[in-house]
């Protein structure tokens, strides 16, 4: 089945589409790769979904317009998939949408919303969409988060050692070999927020690092950040922009600071609470994708902080680290097409595995796999 993952994280600055073959050959699900498409969003609309993000308070006019704005992004970015990477050839669409709320609470999660309407979608496209993979997690008591977890175990079996999957994204996570899998704190959401702060709004991030380049960490300020109690509990834990954002920083005091300081004093955060989550689960390989790689910074902090675990990209392995993630949602929706839960308990806390997502039926209805006899053991990438 030839599907489309779609997928915007945290830092909300495009749409990621990435197309792959899959297919069950027993108990080895096969993925190729077919490449990935990165669609940015337009300066309005990443401007009215930052406005809309915690801790603002927005009203359901603005959320509907979003959903909407979002949905039409997500399909503008699936058909260029379809044409570019799929010769028009795609049978599913597999869509996480935009997280724009992730309701955590005294450690459980109590709900999660992502924006943009699938409708959008399959009208564009014409083929069926799955999307809203998150809720049914949450539903049957899980986090709903980290789901690329199932991706991990399924991708790494196999590999010596106790080998973590690690993406750094807005907020950073990591899989362990033994379904352990939890978000390790505030990846670059908070470094995301004081580049756009300092720099009144005219830096997205910091690029290539440069600015914590240039700065050193002020120990009274990380050791303000470190105190942040979602660090302390237990896993499963997930957490997301509802605790990490702008405010946060405020509160923690940074004063008169220079930007450089306070860029490298939370590039250093975020390699530290990495490398602790690292450490935690004993691994003895780290393999890494997402945004924050290609922050040398960060990534010489953590290989410094960890001398005694290869880190590593996913690149080398074979899977694209931009478009991981992109690619996890679409074997996620070919897992939800065939019948078979997208979830590990051990993972996420959920009482049950779940099959994941809603459907929307695309021109010719929803899509005709029969479901599987059983679930794959282990994901292989081939090119």
């Amino acid at each position: 089945m030839r599907v489309i993952g779609l997928m915007s994280g945290t830092s909300y600055d495009a749409v990621d589409a990435a197309a792959g073959d899959l297919r069950l050959d027993g108990d080895t699900l096969v993925l190729r790769p077919l490449g990935m498409v990165s669609s940015p969003y337009d300066a309005g609309l990443r401007e009215a979904l930052a406005a809309a993000l915690p801790p603002a308070a927005v009203p359901l006019a603005q959320v509907c317009r979003l959903d909407t704005r979002i949905g039409q992004a997500f399909a503008a970015a699936a058909v260029r998939a379809d044409r570019e990477l799929c010769a028009r050839r795609g049978e599913l669409v597999a869509s996480h949408g935009q997280t724009v709320y992730h309701w955590a609470d005294g450690g459980r999660v109590h709900g999660t919303l992502q924006l943009g309407q699938p409708a959008w979608i399959a009208e564009a496209t014409g083929l069926p969409v799955v999307a809203d993979f998150r809720a049914r997690d949450v539903a049957a008591g899980g986090q709903g988060a980290p789901l690329v977890s199932l991706v991990d175990l399924l991708w790494l079996r196999g590999r010596p050692g106790t080998p973590v999957a690690l993406n750094i994204g807005g907020i950073a996570n990591l899989t362990a070999p033994d379904g352990t899998a939890f978000d390790t704190g505030p990846g670059c959401a908070l470094l995301d927020a004081a580049a756009r702060e300092y720099s009144g709004g005219r830096l997205a991030y910091d690029t290539d690092g440069a600015l914590a380049a240039r700065g050193r960490p002020y120990p009274p300020l990380l050791d303000r950040l470190l105190a942040e109690p979602y660090y302390a509990l237990r896993p499963p834990k997930t957490t997301g922009k509802e605790l990490f954002h702008s405010g946060y920083l405020r509160a923690a005091g940074p004063g008169g600071l220079p930007a450089e300081d306070v860029l490298a004093t939370l590039t250093l955060l975020t390699a530290r609470t990495v490398a602790d989550a690292v450490r935690s689960v004993g691994a003895t390989e780290v393999i890494a994708s997402g945004g924050g790689i290609r922050n040398p910074v960060l990534m010489s902090l953590l290989r410094r902080l960890l001398p005694e675990t290869a880190v590593r990209t996913s690149d080398e392995l074979g899977l694209p680290a931009a478009a991981k993630e992109a690619y996890a949602f679409a074997v996620l929706g070919f897992l939800t097409a065939h019948g078979l839960p997208g979830t590990d308990p051990r993972s996420t806390g959920a009482h049950h595995p779940s099959v994941l997502g809603s459907v929307t039926p695309g021109r010719d209805g929803l899509p005709l796999s029969r479901r599987a006899r059983g679930g794959p053991a282990r994901l292989v990438v081939r090119g």
